[in-house]
């Protein structure tokens, strides 16, 4: 049986797993992108999001407590 994930828990589990490659593996903001998008099948309005949502990010370091 088949289970439904629905395209914000698809959006999290891509930004997650971006997150994670960028340090791991060093790839380029646009290859991560094209490789979340085929291993999580997002829609083009989320590859629109995400590449906004990293962009506007890339600035800006983490806050830790």
């Amino acid at each position: 049986m088949t289970t439904i994930v629905s395209n914000c828990e698809l959006t999290r589990k891509a930004v997650k797993w971006i997150s994670e490659q960028q340090g791991e593996t060093g790839k380029t903001h646009s290859v991560l992108l094209e490789e979340a998008a085929m291993r999580f099948n997002l829609s083009p309005k989320d590859m629109e999001f995400l590449d906004r949502f990293y962009k506007e990010n890339a600035d800006k370091s983490p806050e830790c407590d």
